[in-house]
């Protein structure tokens, strides 16, 4: 991990004072007039300037407790009177606002609401909605929460609320649309691979993958379509990634079965495991074939495991490594310092706690997970290397994944000078998750690229992505070797402790990223014919955090 001194710009804000609910401005412009009547040799210009900044400053004053509550207020008992062109005007975006809260009712056929306030903080308003939901004579209740925010519109000064489709449903983005009907999608029962059934109730980090194995195959699965209320995402939705999402079931249909690879053991090892951390994210793979063996995220929302896009840190040095060994430039036992710094291209690279290896092998510097050590093969290598090296051997960021749900299938964009340094080590415009580097530590340990799925490709007949070519033999010798080193010597050798076995090999990782104090933890490693990778986010170094976590579900076997 590549540390970078940035000096951080400091603004000065101004705020103006309120006095019993007035913004004391007004009282400076009298005060003001008062001294240019009295001889202060104020030009009218200067005073027209005054007024004009004094108008500026009251248009962008703090929001007062008062008008938040009455802001939100005024929306939400429009709202539930079914006024949507006065609730829509008390927004900032009226036409946004009286699309969706008219769909509200139209299309989503919800009636009877009832909206309660909760208790403000700051400028945001919690509220609990009560409704009832009407189709093809089913009626059934739906109760949630939502939030609200209050904001200043900068052109005249009036508080508004900051309209987001959120606001009506917090699983709404903007774009999506509520729809309440035959659902279109029969449902599906997913099976594990020994054919026990898959729920959000007993697995919960599955929920939205089970709503992707829906909306894949819920039309070909053999199920009949029930009554529903769902959210459907929309061609222009900022949750393009996200799968159509079920709110409340009026009748049930037939769902028809899809069997996926899951291991139920290493599935339920990892909600356990993930739960303990505050945003951790893992994925197990089955290196000979590429099956998906478990799949957990602490947050139930948004799949970082699968479709998370987060800079993976120093486990990208084995993409990097492999590079290095195809290349030739280096072998595990050469000799090779990592120098405490290393300047590229106007950067000055550090590692991490200003550690440095004079008279060391590129293996110690490997398994140290020393920066420099990699940074300053740049010179060497042209800006194409490691993007050719992650798309030919590993099958990444050619968007051509088809593993059976949604995913991001990882970046790693041209870049030159010193971004091309930062990539080398896993940070710059490199992306990744779990899934991603998961493969990365199956494809060493079985020398060519399996691509991953959780169904089989013989449900529905898909074609899975192929990389360009395998590794050579000696290269991926090379690489068990260093990773081999770093499981029983190195930064991994902690969390390896107890995960026995000759063919193991880890590798960790620590990604900074803005604003966080600490930095994203990685690990990836294997065991034989198991494979996996994890993150936890803010969490600190991967061999502390994600590490212990891998370790244990590799210890399971696969």
């Amino acid at each position: 991990m590549g540390k970078r001194r940035i000096a951080a710009e400091r603004r000065s804000k101004a705020t103006p004072v309120v006095i019993g609910g007035t913004i004391a401005v007004v009282a400076v412009g009298a005060g003001f007039g008062a001294y240019a009547l009295s001889g202060g040799g104020v030009s009218p210009e200067e005073r027209a300037r005054q007024a004009a900044a004094d108008l500026k400053a009251a248009h962008h004053r703090p929001l007062t407790a008062d008008e938040v509550r009455t802001t939100a207020t005024h929306f939400l008992t429009a709202w539930q009177k079914g006024s949507v062109p006065q609730a829509a005007a008390v927004t900032n975006d009226s036409g946004a606002a009286t699309a969706l809260l008219t769909d509200y009712t139209k299309g989503a056929h919800v009636t009877d609401v009832t909206l309660t306030p909760g208790t403000r903080t700051g400028t945001k308003v919690p509220f609990t909605v009560k409704a009832t939901v009407t189709d093809d004579g089913v009626t059934k209740p739906l109760t949630y929460t939502s939030s609200l925010t209050v904001v200043r519109r900068t052109t005249d000064g009036k508080a508004l609320v900051d309209w987001h489709s959120a606001v009506v449903h917090p699983d709404l983005r903007d774009g999506d649309t509520l729809v309440t009907g035959e659902s279109g999608t029969p449902p599906v029962k997913a099976l594990d691979r020994d054919g026990g059934e898959l729920t959000a109730a007993k697995y919960p980090s599955l929920g939205s993958v089970l709503d992707g194995l829906r909306e894949k195959y819920g039309k070909t699965a053999g199920g009949r379509a029930g009554i529903e209320l769902r959210v459907i995402r929309g061609k222009k939705s900022t949750a393009e990634k996200l799968s159509d999402k079920t709110l409340l079931t009026l009748t049930q249909g037939t769902p028809g079965t899809v069997k996926t690879t899951l291991n139920p053991a290493l599935q339920s090892a990892a909600e356990t495991r993930v739960a303990k951390q505050k945003k951790a994210s893992v994925v197990m793979i089955r290196p000979s074939t590429g099956e998906v063996l478990a799949v957990a995220n602490t947050s139930h929302g948004f799949n970082t495991a699968l479709q998370g896009s987060l800079a993976p840190g120093s486990t990208m040095k084995i993409i990097t490594a492999t590079t290095l060994f195809e290349k030739k430039l280096t072998t595990p036992d050469a000799s090779h310092p990592c120098p405490k710094t290393y300047k590229l291209a106007g950067w000055t690279f550090h590692n991490d706690a200003d550690s440095e290896i004079k008279k060391g092998t590129f293996k110690q510097s490997f398994g140290a997970s020393c920066n420099n050590a990699f940074i300053n093969f740049a010179p060497k290598l042209s800006n194409d290397d490691l993007t050719k090296e992650a798309q030919q051997v590993y099958g990444l960021g050619m968007n051509n994944w088809a593993i059976g749900v949604p995913t991001f299938d990882g970046s790693v964009p041209v870049q030159s000078g010193a971004q091309m340094g930062a990539s080398l080590i896993g940070q710059g415009g490199v992306r990744m998750n779990p899934l991603n580097m998961a493969s990365v530590a199956a494809t060493v340990e079985a020398g060519t690229f399996h691509q991953p799925y959780l169904v089989s490709p013989s449900v529905d007949h898909r074609t899975l992505a192929k990389a360009a070519r395998a590794m050579s033999p000696k290269t991926q010798a090379e690489l068990k070797d260093v990773m081999r080193f770093t499981a029983a010597y190195g930064t991994a050798a902690k969390a390896m402790a107890g995960v026995s076995g000759d063919d193991v090999g880890a590798k960790t990782g620590s990604a900074e990223v803005d604003g966080q104090k600490k930095p994203n933890g990685w690990f990836s490693a294997f065991r034989g014919d198991l494979a996996g990778a994890g993150v936890v986010q803010a969490g600190g170094h991967g061999g502390d955090t994600a590490g212990p976590i891998i370790a244990a579900l590799l210890k399971m076997g696969g």
